[in-house]
């Protein structure tokens, strides 16, 4: 969802920011190259291998998430749009008819609940990947699971390949239960079908096979259209390889399951876009099925379903010429086979302007149903009523006779329906409570005889009868969500420490992908959520837990002095808003990155550092209620933009990139003063000593503020194959950044996120797989703690004498400094 203003009002940017935000978070982690297969799974090896410190970690946000939480009513919040209860994105569902639900998130693995939704528990915590892309179970009901999560086709978190869990419903993943061998190591996994004694297996290396009945062996490569580019092919360095064999779908003839119709395509347009079927022994490309469109143009992100007793297969379809040129929406339709056979005659049965009328949410130029066709997509039949079909967009659809009217049961929002208020005595005023934005993944099953639909999105996992109820306007009536605390996969950025003005403890919030800014006080039984959209760094007064600045996109900054506590009353009288919008100029410009840096000098809390092609300073600390107030310190240059920024007794210290990609990366490094003086650009080593990769944060020495560790980020040239990737993750200047030295050790091999310099001289590392540490004076690295795989994107010191740890898929964590030995 975007920043609302209480109203719900859109700048119908959002479907560019999700791809602008993937991309660039792909960036961080292969520029200036390409990434091989087994990159994560070699790390996570080494990671296990390292000595460990004393402590153990403490799980913050394991409880209930409110994202209509009544305190919060302020004018930055999307608190009272109807999504309640609220968790990380869901990529992928998988239900049976005994109340077994298995959830797989974005980045916190594969959870399972016996209760028909909630009650939570996860199940694939020993895996090497915790980013899910797909589950199904077979008819044996087993459970597959595909790892490395395809829903942008740009998300950094690949897989580890397919797994089978015999039981799942009392059983959890471990490594043996891999299918085949390396084959499918760092792809991403849309989807999984079976057909006869076959698994089909569509991924971003293409479509593979395997065998259901022996799972020794490994997967055959079915198809793949530029194979070149495959791992291992003469032009696996190309910077587009990533884009060359995307596979979204896999149809197969119910009644004949050699008939197989593969959804090949990039989101974004290719000449291999198209679907395909085996002629003769080749795979070959298909025109000729009716309404449903094969051009290359016309064919991106596919998702097909098929209905039980094999009389229809429906497909929702995305267009890559729509994405290009259309800014209201790029989906191309919904279809129909209705003789069940996927090669068709396939005809069409909604799309845009259909879908606006059915009560949706989005019915205004600029964002309309279909805008995200690209990244929400799925299909459901009802297994009872092959006209009753479920449809995920944005927004949630659903036809009970068969696409001739639809209605909009899961609305984006309730924000500018006539039923809505910001009342906080109310959820969403006499709205009925809907689902989160952006859906991806859909299931039904039963509980205690009772068949319900689940749908997953960017906030969870909802539910609501399969045949349920829906008001005048086509709304549902029932939707529950599932996300009850006991499963937390929330997809922190940042993370933001105070001592609470009740004097009772301290105050914890952080920056979350799509789900705002969450806010957990002491005492408190439920967080609640202080600012919407998507949540990037924060900063927070370690004195007052309730001066908190909260960026969201690009430099979009708020502040409050309240915690953002609000009744609602803002909407009358505009007065009484708690929350100040405080963006530098770069926003404006668009001259920032999507999640871009901020932060304060460590010697003095009032004066904060900015990130965008410039570097920004204010001096007003909480107390700024204007982005007129930021000064400019330094231009970075045309064409750059800050990657990481840190400021210490004034001196000021700034990375940048561009471009940033993988075609002509380039990095650099900007020191300076926070008043503007004496700023100028390192001379980096060209001898690769400081690697050509993103740099991703600085610590400074607290005692010495020209004593500066810089993290890099991506994988050294082993694994990344591209000018100048080097060799080294962590490196040490004493002069302001003149020289560096390698202090990289026995670290491994992963992508690093950001440093934290302790007052004791310990230094402390998020990494893509958690947290190492290296002790006063020492060389080595320990591992601290044992979480999942899940990446720590960002450390901070609490005044409690606790680090604290933003996981992007696991919630937040802290353990004490003093166990760090």
């Amino acid at each position: 969802m975007t920043d609302g203003d209480g109203g719900g009002d859109d700048d119908g940017g959002e479907a560019e920011e999700i791809a602008e935000g993937a991309d660039q978070f792909a960036e961080a982690r292969t520029s200036p190259g390409t990434l091989r297969p087994g990159a994560y799974t070699a790390a996570w090896n080494q990671l296990n291998a390292l000595p460990a410190t004393g402590g153990s970690w403490t799980h913050v946000t394991g409880l209930p998430y409110n994202s209509d939480d009544p305190r919060y009513r302020d004018i930055d919040s999307n608190s009272s749009g109807g999504a309640g209860l609220v968790t990380g994105r869901t990529a992928a569902l998988a239900a049976d008819d005994h109340g077994y639900v298995y959830e797989g998130s974005a980045g916190g693995g594969v959870w399972r609940s016996a209760t028909g939704g909630g009650h939570w528990q996860p199940i694939s915590d020993a895996l090497p990947a915790q980013a899910t892309g797909s589950l199904a179970l077979d008819g044996r009901g087993r459970l597959w699971l595909g790892t490395g999560e395809a829903t942008t086709n740009a998300d950094a978190y690949l897989g580890s390949g397919v797994y089978v869990l015999a039981d799942p419903r009392h059983g959890v993943f471990t490594e043996r239960d891999r299918v085949g061998g390396s084959e499918l190591d760092s792809t991403s996994i849309h989807t999984l079908r079976f057909g006869g004694d076959t698994v089909w297996a569509s991924t971003t290396h293409g479509v593979w096979s395997h065998s259901t009945t022996d799972l020794r062996g490994p997967w055959k490569l079915e198809y793949a259209p530029n194979p070149a580019f495959l791992p291992g092919g003469s032009q696996a360095t190309d910077p587009d390889a990533p884009y060359k064999n995307i596979a979204n779908d896999v149809a197969i003839d119910p009644r004949d399951p050699s008939k197989v119709l593969l959804a090949i395509g990039w989101r974004s347009g290719d000449d291999y876009n198209g679907y395909y079927r085996k002629v003769n022994g080749a795979w070959t490309r298909v025109t000729g099925l009716g309404a449903l469109p094969t051009g290359a143009d016309d064919v991106g992100n596919v998702t097909f379903a098929r209905s039980r007793d094999g009389s229809r297969y429906y497909a929702v379809v995305q267009s890559p010429e729509l994405l290009n040129t259309d800014p209201d929406s790029n989906l191309d339709g919904i279809y129909v086979s209705r003789s069940g056979d996927p090669f068709g005659n396939w005809t069409k049965l909604a799309d845009t302007e259909k879908l606006a009328d059915s009560g949706s949410a989005l019915d205004e130029p600029g964002f309309m149903p279909g805008v995200q066709a690209w990244y929400n997509e799925f299909l459901q039949v009802d297994p009872a009523n092959p006209d009753h079909v479920y449809a995920g967009l944005e927004e949630v659809f659903e036809t009970t006779d068969g696409g001739a009217t639809w209605s909009a049961v899961g609305p984006y929002w309730n924000f500018d329906f006539p039923c809505w208020s910001i009342d906080p005595s109310r959820q969403s005023g006499d709205c009925h409570p809907t689902t989160h934005a952006d859906q991806h993944a859909v299931a039904v099953g039963s509980y205690h005889g009772r068949s319900y639909v689940y749908v997953g999105d960017d906030g969870g996992v909802y539910k609501r009868p399969l045949n349920g109820s829906a008001d005048a306007d086509g709304h549902a009536t029932d939707w529950v969500s599932t996300n009850d605390g006991t499963i937390d996969t929330l997809q922190y950025y940042s993370v933001g420490v105070g001592a609470d003005p009740s004097g009772r403890g301290v105050a914890v919030n952080g920056g979350l992908q799509d789900n705002g800014q969450s806010i957990l006080r002491p005492g408190d039984r439920v967080m609640g959520s202080n600012f919407g959209g998507d949540g990037g760094d924060t900063l927070t007064n370690p004195a007052n837990g309730c001066d908190i600045a909260q960026e969201y996109v690009y430099l979009a900054i708020n502040v409050t002095q309240n915690c953002a506590v609000n009744d609602g009353s803002w909407v009358d009288d505009p007065a009484k808003a708690t929350s100040y919008a405080v963006a530098p100029p770069d926003n404006a410009t668009g001259e920032a990155r999507f999640t871009a840096p901020l932060t304060v000098d460590t010697k003095d809390g009032d004066t904060w550092i900015a990130g965008g092609r410039h570097v920004w300073v204010q001096t007003q600390g909480y107390a700024i209620r204007s982005g007129s107030q930021w000064t400019d310190a330094f231009d970075l240059g045309e064409g750059h933009t800050a990657t990481a920024v840190a400021a210490q007794g004034g001196k000021v210290y700034a990375a940048w990139c561009g471009p940033c990609n993988n075609q002509g990366f380039t990095r650099g490094i900007a020191v300076g003063n926070a008043d503007g003086a004496g700023w100028h650009q390192v001379a980096l080593p060209v001898d690769g000593t400081v690697p050509n990769r993103y740099l991703a944060g600085f610590a400074i020495d607290p005692a010495n503020s020209s004593h500066v560790y810089l993290a890099v980020n991506g994988f050294s040239r082993q694994w990344t194959e591209g000018p100048g990737a080097g060799v080294g993750h962590v490196f040490e200047s004493t002069d302001a950044g003149t020289t560096w030295k390698d202090v990289s050790a026995n670290l491994p091999d992963v992508p690093t996120n950001g440093l934290l310099a302790l007052p004791n001289g310990g230094l402390l590392l998020a990494t893509d797989l958690g947290t190492v540490y290296r002790a006063p004076h020492r060389g080595a690295w320990q591992r601290v703690g044992r979480l999942p795989a899940v990446a720590v994107l960002q450390l901070k010191s609490g005044p409690d004498g606790r680090i604290y740890a933003a996981t992007h898929g696991r919630g937040i964590y802290s353990i004490p400094a003093r166990a760090l030995k």
